[in-house]
């Protein structure tokens, strides 16, 4: 099988992402305040930036790697269920991550 993507629109979406939260954690404009007081609120940013980055990298990862495949849907991200299943066809991503 091959890859859904090619490297060069893999990198362009994760740098996409990566100016979206950059921008969002530390503004270009020096008139607008950064975000946060206190290390607990440079700590959550982080874990925020961390939750949008990982995930994104991780899909385009296995998006380019040609012998990735899922043969099983595995257990619901949020919930923990295991009564999940896979979409026949490719659908809208949806979720917290995307």
């Amino acid at each position: 099988m091959a890859a859904k993507r090619t490297r060069q629109q893999a990198r362009e979406r994760l740098r996409k992402l990566f100016e979206a939260e950059l921008d969002r954690l530390v503004p270009p404009d020096s008139a607008k305040p950064m975000k946060g007081k206190t290390f607990r609120d440079f700590e959550m940013q982080g874990v925020a930036f961390k939750q949008a980055m990982v995930p994104a990298l991780l899909e385009e990862l296995a998006g380019l790697d040609e012998s990735a495949s899922v043969e099983a849907a595995g257990r619901c991200p949020h919930c923990s269920s295991d009564r999940t299943y896979l979409e026949k066809q490719e659908v809208k991503k949806r979720g917290p991550f995307v």
